[in-house]
């Protein structure tokens, strides 16, 4: 299988709308302040969460700071946004200074696509948003340690989004000493990345928006459930448990505490499962939404 990035991120759009807690996107409703809002998204990939918004109401007029460090997404996100806004009954096009605007009569939004790392980005010192986003990516992050740098980006609120909490499950079970071997190692891997990382960042992170002084407004399981409906899975959800399995592979290959054999007829035996349409892929995490200090 030919990997895409941003292809494997549209993939998950269908994922990720039925896994972000309703009660926290429910709190956020509540909690935001009056438009237009100034938002900002890091790790922000190819604009899912812009479209999102829009699609889900959450907001009508709003200027999106959305930053990535891959080219590649940014590129994407360039290209794919405007297509999207028209097919959705947006109209597109450019605003002042390269910015994109999306708008009809009753919604307006205006973003920036920012090419550079987050904490380069936060080092200068941008006008702080009504409300942060980072989504799918403070379990990749040093943490608690990058919190004051990322709420250095809002005067509010910062709402946080899908972050790995410790459980990864695969059925049908073949094998449940191979799959709890490969698992375990797979979550080990994310807490000795040389950025940083941590397999539990969920529930780890109660106690760490508390000790930077974060209020918890909201919080509850955002967990990906991936199933097929009479044999097919919907959207492009194949394609995204494809790409889970090559994020496997990539990271356990030639891992020295696990037989090269055994893990390569486990990656043939769930592949397979997904060209039938028997695999089911559950992932636990948790959603926060909180009010900066």
């Amino acid at each position: 299988m030919e990997f895409s990035f941003p292809r494997y991120l549209l993939a998950k759009q269908s994922v990720d709308d039925r896994a972000l807690n309703k009660d926290a996107l429910a709190t956020l409703r509540a909690a935001l302040p009056p438009e237009p809002l100034a938002i900002i998204e890091v790790g922000g990939g190819v604009g899912t969460m812009a479209a999102r918004l829009l699609r889900w109401d959450l907001v009508r007029r709003a200027h999106y700071t959305l930053v990535d460090e891959m080219p590649e997404n940014i590129a994407f996100a360039r290209t794919w946004l405007p297509e999207w806004a028209v097919a959705y009954g947006l109209d597109a096009g450019e605003a002042d200074a390269g910015r994109l605007r999306l708008h009809d009569g009753q919604r307006e939004m205006r973003l920036t696509l920012r090419e550079a790392d987050m904490f380069d980005f936060i080092r200068g010192a941008p006008e702080p948003a009504d409300l942060l986003i980072a989504h799918a990516v403070l379990d990749l992050l040093p943490m608690p340690e990058s919190l004051p740098g990322l709420f250095s980006l809002s005067r509010g609120l910062a709402w946080l989004t899908i972050n790995f909490d410790g459980l990864t499950s695969f059925e049908p079970i073949f094998d449940a000493q191979l799959e709890a071997e490969i698992i375990a190692l797979y979550h080990h891997s994310m807490d000795t990345r040389p950025g940083g990382g941590d397999s539990r960042s969920g529930r780890h992170l109660f106690a760490q928006l508390a000790g930077v002084g974060a209020q918890i407004l909201s919080a509850g399981a955002s967990d990906w459930v991936v199933h097929p409906v009479d044999g097919c899975y919907p959207e492009e959800e194949a394609y995204f448990l494809d790409c889970i399995l090559g994020f496997f592979e990539s990271t356990l290959n030639g891992h020295p505490d696990l037989d090269p054999g055994a893990f390569a007829d486990w990656l043939q035996r769930r592949r397979e499962q997904v060209a039938r349409g028997e695999l089911v892929y559950i992932a636990h995490q948790i959603d926060f939404l909180v009010k900066v200090p």
